[in-house]
């Protein structure tokens, strides 16, 4: 019986000692084979060069990518020359925010590749908006749901993995979030063993016994963040930190400059605690100068809570071997249940445009979609429903575009999608102030939103929403 094979029996439901007695194949009746990626089996992984282990990959296959800072991008290189040179196709290719070239998703290569996004990153923006690629509407904690109810089944896994330890234990480094359900449910898993990357805790651990190839390399992790901040970022910054988070709050927040706006604004907080899918090299500082110690959280008391990472090298270094963060499956860090459960739950995200009855646009401009519903709804959700009615659902955002045109508009763009409802809406937080739209009429909603739009198109949005609501805005 194959390795491969033997490592995947588990998957098909049978028996390891009947399979193996069937192949011929002897094994000590104490010993269990298992699905969990972190129960040792007695067998080894194959090392090889990244273009022998794409060679796996077959025409019509599903294959599963990695994502964030985790993408394997040497080996999807790898799998793009071996498909093209084979003449492969209809190949798909699914994951979430990646990074690199994505060079599967060249136009030239639209007959043998299928891009599937469950979270866009720009890497495949275009081939998504000329219809060589596909992008799923769904919460970022339903997406291992996919994988264990079968609706995608990955018939190769490509992953980045730290190097194994003295125990054959590597680790899922800065990626867990949907990685584990994937693999779960993978026929092959092909490791990117990478010195770079950071060996995690949590969730994030795999046992090597469960990789059919493994490809050594030693490359630098994709870096995001790390530049200056405009003036109107470090106003809303400021503006969220000094007025919406208390000591003692639970964090979330995205990637980003606002982000990072908020979190260089708290240095004077107490007592903060991070339970986020992701988080942004801020912490790292707020960690060193004490403000953020995790204790006053009901789960995970003492540790910092998240699922995936992007960000710079001094991020990395920081979680690298740090049993203060514990990375851990999305579908249970973007559990609302879970969330609400923080204390004074603080959830911070970003918007395309906001309309005046506070429906929120995050996915898309227009019809053009741009990223994915991601964990916004759930931590907004979470927050709002937090136990000790202490929550804090925030959307921020610049008042204007790089162009100069209102993110505080009358009506959302025609086919731009509504991520977060208006009833789901509570803060909206612009540089020119905060709105509180909970437990607000339309015409309530529409003046405060209004007060923190940007000057030069207050005048028109008043316009706007008497002809809409037929009724002049009023903060009463």
């Amino acid at each position: 019986m194959s390795s491969m094979a033997l490592r995947f029996a588990p998957r098909l439901g049978k028996p390891i000692n009947k399979i193996l007695a069937a192949s011929g194949s002897q094994t000590n009746s104490y010993f269990t084979y298992s699905n969990q990626i972190s129960q040792p089996m007695d067998r080894k992984p194959k090392y090889v060069t990244a273009e022998e282990a794409v060679k796996v990959v077959k025409s019509s296959d599903v294959v599963f990518a990695q994502g964030a800072a985790a993408t394997p991008i040497h080996l999807l290189d790898a799998m793009t020359k071996h498909a093209v040179d084979c003449k492969l196709c209809d190949i798909t290719v699914t994951h979430m925010h990646t990074e690199g070239p994505a060079s599967y998703c060249a136009p030239e290569f639209k007959d043998i590749f299928r891009s599937k996004s469950l979270f866009m990153g720009g890497n495949v923006r275009k081939a998504v908006a000329e219809g060589r690629g596909d992008s799923v509407p769904i919460f970022l904690h339903e997406i291992p749901i996919l994988f264990r109810r079968k609706l995608i089944q990955p018939d190769v896994a490509f992953i980045s993995v730290s190097p194994p330890d003295q125990h054959g234990y590597a680790t899922l480094g800065t990626s867990v979030d949907c990685v584990r359900a994937a693999l779960e449910n993978s026929k092959v898993i092909v490791a990117q063993v990478n010195k770079q990357m950071p060996r995690t805790f949590g969730d994030s651990i795999i046992h090597e016994s469960h990789f059919d190839y493994a490809v050594n390399v030693d490359i630098p992790l994709p870096e995001h963040g790390g530049k200056g901040m405009s003036e109107t970022e470090t106003k809303i910054g400021s503006l969220i930190a000094e007025n919406l988070v208390e000591d003692g709050a639970t964090l979330q927040m995205g990637i980003g400059n606002i982000p990072d706006a908020v979190l260089n604004a708290l240095h004077n907080h107490k007592d903060l605690g991070i339970h986020s899918e992701m988080f942004a090299g801020g912490v790292v500082d707020l960690v060193a100068k004490g403000c953020v110690t995790n204790d006053k959280k009901t789960y995970h008391r003492g540790r910092i809570v998240g699922s995936f990472l992007i960000g710079t090298k001094k991020l990395y270094d920081f979680v690298d071997n740090n049993p203060f963060i514990e990375m851990l499956e999305i579908n249970y860090v973007n559990n609302v249940g879970i969330i609400a459960r923080n204390p004074k739950m603080t959830a911070i995200n970003s918007a395309i445009e906001v309309d005046l009855t506070g429906q929120v646009c995050a996915d898309s401009i227009g019809t053009r979609m741009y990223s994915g519903f991601g964990g916004q709804v759930d931590f907004i959700r979470g927050a709002a429903e937090g136990f000790d009615g202490k929550g804090k659902p925030i959307i921020a955002l610049p008042s204007i575009t790089n162009k100069g045109e209102s993110k505080i508009v009358p009506t959302l763009k025609v086919g731009a999608g509504v991520v977060t409802s208006r009833a789901h809406v509570h803060y909206v937080v612009t540089e020119h102030g905060i709105a509180n739209l909970f437990g607000k009429s339309l015409r309530q909603r529409a003046y405060a939103l209004i007060q923190i739009a940007h000057p030069d198109h207050r005048e028109a949005l008043e316009k706007a929403a008497f002809e809409r609501l037929k009724t002049m805005p009023t903060p009463n």
